[in-house]
């Protein structure tokens, strides 16, 4: 019900983070800068941008504070490993930064992320604590900061997000937080998603690769039909996540199958949950077996049979990008072919944006932005939501709720 500042923040934009610490946020349609903010200065390298709360809260990470060679050999400490700088979206604005300290978290500290109000901090032997993220915030915070205002901060006087201060380090944990949960899971692999809330995990070996356990965030109880295992035989292993639609299913992609798995209850027992298939997609291709023919020096003929990858770049493979919008869900095909690929490629599907991220040589990266467009000249079309009744119309490429 409030009026946002200024114009440009009603237009639809990408945030994207820059290799010298830059924060920029531009015009969706045009490229044009619209706001830029300094994180921090070149001894810190920010690196990665993500959700706490999607379309809400913005995370940005940096990388692992790592002490030069010289240095360690001299015997100086390195307590901070990673920094943490939260942003509100709409309008953009400071929420606070705060350090991951080994004295307060431990030694063995190998990564950390915010998620959905939650300090998830991730250890060497596949160790995960969570702590509460916002009573965290609300306990350590020193002093609040606005973008664009100066600020005196340890000594340095500044504008905060300006050039060359950047952001001041106002989270100071200074005692180790309530715990709320710890899980052991292999590579650290941990989500959490469903109604009531469950986790997904690999169990802590490397012989459970691929195999995953669906268990309950209240009891730790394992569902019923909760180990997940496609038993495939593939280069690039199979992968499990919650929708993002908050529907309670959960996704299995693997290199010729996505199954659709959904919790339910089990019945006549409403104290426990069951994972059931909701739909399976299946790709177009036949399980070949080549037969191997080796003529011995002696003349005899030797056959051996083998079965291809499943990942085998001659079939047709699975991939799924899905997305909700406004309740009506739908799902779009991506497929993107290389000649040679060398370095990776990563493919992101966000609202109308299609983001292709390349690497090229000496660690260059590229990102290519693509908008998905609709026919305006078409007639507008309407549909009712199968669960609400809600009617929701197509006009000029843009959904609409029909009141």
């Amino acid at each position: 019900g409030e009026m946002l500042p200024s114009p440009s923040h009603y237009k639809s934009s990408l945030i994207v983070l820059t290799v010298r610490n830059w924060l920029l946020r531009l015009s969706a349609d045009s490229g044009e800068i619209l706001e830029k903010v300094h994180l921090a200065g070149s001894s810190c390298k920010f690196r990665y941008l993500s959700w706490d709360t999607p379309q809400e809260v913005m995370v940005v990470k940096s990388a692992q504070n790592k002490l030069p060679a010289a240095a360690r050999q001299a015997g100086i400490q390195q307590s901070v490993l990673f920094y943490l700088a939260v942003f509100q979206v709409l309008p953009l604005s400071f929420i606070g930064m705060l350090e991951i300290n080994k004295k307060i978290f431990g030694n063995s500290v190998t990564d950390v992320a915010v998620s959905n109000g939650i300090l998830i901090v991730m250890y060497s032997m596949g160790l995960i604590r969570l702590y509460n993220f916002q009573a965290i915030s609300e306990q350590f915070m020193e002093q609040p900061f606005d973008l664009g205002h100066e600020f005196n901060w340890d000594g340095q006087v500044g504008v905060v997000g300006k050039y060359p201060f950047g952001l001041p380090c106002n989270i100071k944990i200074t005692d180790t937080p309530p715990l709320l949960f710890e899980v052991s899971s292999l590579e650290n692999a941990f989500q959490i998603g469903g109604y009531p809330w469950h986790y997904i995990i690999t169990p802590n070996k490397k012989k459970h690769k691929g195999v995953f356990h669906i268990c309950s965030l209240k009891d730790n109880a394992l569902a019923k039909n909760g180990i997940q295992d496609m038993k495939c035989c593939s280069l690039e292993p199979d992968w499990i996540y919650f929708h993002p639609d908050m529907s309670g299913r959960i996704i299995h992609v693997g290199p010729n199958l996505i199954k659709v798995l959904k919790l339910k209850e089990v019945e006549n027992n409403t104290d426990q949950m069951e994972i059931a298939e909701d739909f399976t997609i299946v790709a177009n291709r036949e399980n070949c077996v080549n037969n191997a023919v080796t003529v011995t020096a002696s003349g005899r003929v030797v056959k051996k049979r083998f079965n291809l990858l499943d990942d085998d770049p001659e079939q047709e493979v699975t991939d799924v990008v899905s997305k909700s919008i406004m309740e009506m869900e739908t799902a779009i095909r991506i497929i993107f072919f290389f000649s040679f690929q060398t370095y990776s490629h990563e493919v992101y599907f966000d609202k109308d944006l299609v983001l292709h991220i390349e690497q090229k040589p000496n660690r260059r990266f590229s990102c290519y932005v693509y908008q998905m467009v609709c026919d305006a000249a078409k007639d507008d079309e309407c549909s009712s939501h199968e669960k609400t009744g809600r009617v929701f119309c197509k006009k000029g490429g843009r959904f609409f709720e029909y009141i």
